[in-house]
Order: structure tokens, then C-alpha cells, then sequence
């Protein structure tokens, strides 16, 4: 039996376990034209509330994450709702067997179709995008989450075993990965995937997640807090400083700075602005790095 708490109420109908929402939705402070698409999909006229349908074998792995903060904030501000599907539930025979060994031989069980399709009727409607996890999908990153938050319903199908039936993955809009390793079940995805778009339907502050790696295509700075000075490692002047502007510059290098160290397949694929390319430059003339050009 999953928890119930004072921001979700829970009901189990036909085996769909769907968290409902108690609060009214909480409208941007703007109507202007210009207010972001983020906030713009909050807004009341375009979606109440986001709904996201999760198939799986196993529900009860998302017991702790559906009570996390950012979760439970979303579900508060009657931003998100989130149900769990059991594929078990939706299967013929008192046995309920939702798998069976490959055709032609091999390792493993394989999700049966028919299973699956049973739990996907059961929620899919015209408005519906289905997102199939698998390891051949394209990897999921900030730039998919933005795509994704803007579908009024939004349906993952986690995997398990050796895999799902292929004839499944026409069923889906779209195969998403969480990158090339190998895991026990698509759940902790969808669980990552969840939590990047809770983020963003407006649940903490705007400039944080604007600042965040991989938001606006770089790595984010170095962050410090108290006490100043740990283990003769001092916090950097300039964040002492009450100067706006060159906090501003300064953490914009620095965040230039991991990237080139970190992740440099990043800055490769980004458009830099000339205040970026001038500070790759003293980065480079600091550091006696060779110049790439």
C-alpha cells in the first residue's frame, strides 16, 4: 500500500494507482506575450494540470520519490499528477503472467504484449504522448524535459526483464534513453525523467533552474556557502564583494571554466557570444592552454 500524506490523496481503480490533486492551480504573475514557455503552459487557459501515466510492473518503487519535495510541491500547487499503472493488474489468468521466454531461444523473460496494451488503453486518449524507456532510445536531456513539459499528457512504459515485446515500440511516440549503461527496469528513469520535469512546471524559483547545468548549455559554477574559510580553502573574494556585475562575470568564467574541463563536447556544440569567447580566452592565457583554433 503506498503512503498517503496532506498534499496527495490516493485511489486504486482497476489497478491504476493515481495520486489526485487537493489544491486550485497557482497562475503566473504575467500575461505578457513574452513570459517564458514554462510559465506560459502553467497558465489556466492552456493546461490545468500535467498528467503523467507511469506503466510498470512494480508501483511500489515509487513510494518514497511521489512523497519527495519536489513531487510533493508540484502535487501541492496542482501542477502535476502522476498515476501508477500495474501492468500485473491488466493481465488474462488468475496467475497474472505478464512475460515469457524469447522466440528463438535465449537469456531472459520478455514483457508479453498484450499486458501492456491493456494498461495503455486504460489511460491513452487523443492528447496522449507515449514515451517508450528503452536503451535504444535517444539519450534524455534538459532540451527533451522542455519538450516534454509541454504535453498535457504525458505516458512512460518501463521495461523489465531482458526487455518488451518489440511490437510494442510502434505503440510509442518516441523511445527515450537515460544513457548507455544497463539498469533492472526502466522505473528509475521515469523517475529521473519525472523529477527534471516537476522542476520545471514551476516549483521552485525560476532564476535557480536557469542557472542550473545543462540549462543554458554549460556547466554550472562553483558554489559556496559558510563557513568562509574550511580546511585553508577560502571562498573567492568576489563573492564577498556585494558587486553584482562581476559576481555576474565571474561565474560566468568559472562555469566556462568546468566546462572546458569537464565537458568539452558541450562548448562544441554551443554558439558562444563574444563576452564567452573573450573569456575562453584568459581561461586559455591563465591556464597555458593551447588555443583550439
Amino acid at each position: 500500500m503506498l503512503k498517503t500524506d496532506l498534499y496527495l490523496r490516493l485511489c486504486r481503480i482497476n489497478g491504476k494507482i493515481t495520486y489526485q490533486l487537493l489544491n486550485d492551480a497557482i497562475q503566473p504573475d504575467s500575461d505578457d506575450p513574452n513570459t517564458s514557455a514554462r510559465d506560459r503552459i502553467n497558465t489556466k487557459e492552456k493546461r490545468t494540470v500535467m498528467r503523467i501515466s507511469v506503466i510498470t510492473m512494480f508501483p511500489e518503487l515509487f513510494d518514497s520519490f511521489l512523497n519527495g519535495p519536489i513531487i510533493r510541491r508540484a502535487s501541492d500547487r496542482n501542477l502535476l499528477q502522476i498515476e501508477l499503472i500495474d501492468i500485473k493488474q491488466h493481465s488474462d489468468g488468475s496467475f497474472r503472467h505478464i512475460d515469457d521466454s524469447p522466440y528463438g531461444g535465449g537469456a531472459g523473460m520478455i514483457l508479453k504484449c498484450e499486458p501492456i496494451m491493456n494498461a495503455l488503453n486504460t489511460v491513452r486518449n487523443s492528447s496522449s504522448h507515449t514515451v517508450l524507456i528503452s536503451p535504444q532510445g535517444t539519450s534524455y536531456t534538459q532540451k527533451k524535459a522542455h519538450e516534454l513539459i509541454a504535453q498535457n499528457h504525458l505516458i512512460l512504459i518501463c521495461g523489465h526483464y531482458e526487455g518488451i515485446d518489440a511490437r510494442i515500440e510502434a505503440e510509442a511516440d518516441e523511445e527515450i534513453s537515460a544513457g548507455d549503461y544497463i539498469l533492472s527496469g526502466g522505473e528509475i528513469p521515469a523517475m529521473a525523467m519525472i523529477d527534471s520535469i516537476a522542476r520545471l512546471c514551476g516549483t521552485i524559483r525560476d532564476t535557480s533552474t536557469k542557472e542550473e547545468s545543462f540549462e543554458n548549455g554549460l556547466l554550472e559554477y562553483p558554489q559556496y556557502t559558510k563557513p568562509r574559510e574550511f580546511k585553508g580553502k577560502s571562498v573567492p573574494e568576489v563573492l564577498l564583494s556585494g558587486h553584482n556585475e562581476r559576481i555576474r562575470i565571474w561565474r560566468l568564467k568559472e562555469s566556462l571554466r568546468r566546462t572546458l574541463h569537464k565537458r568539452p563536447d558541450l562548448l562544441a556544440n554551443r554558439t558562444l557570444t563574444e563576452e564567452e569567447l573573450n573569456l575562453l580566452n584568459e581561461i586559455q592565457m591563465e591556464e597555458h592552454l593551447p588555443n583550439p583554433n
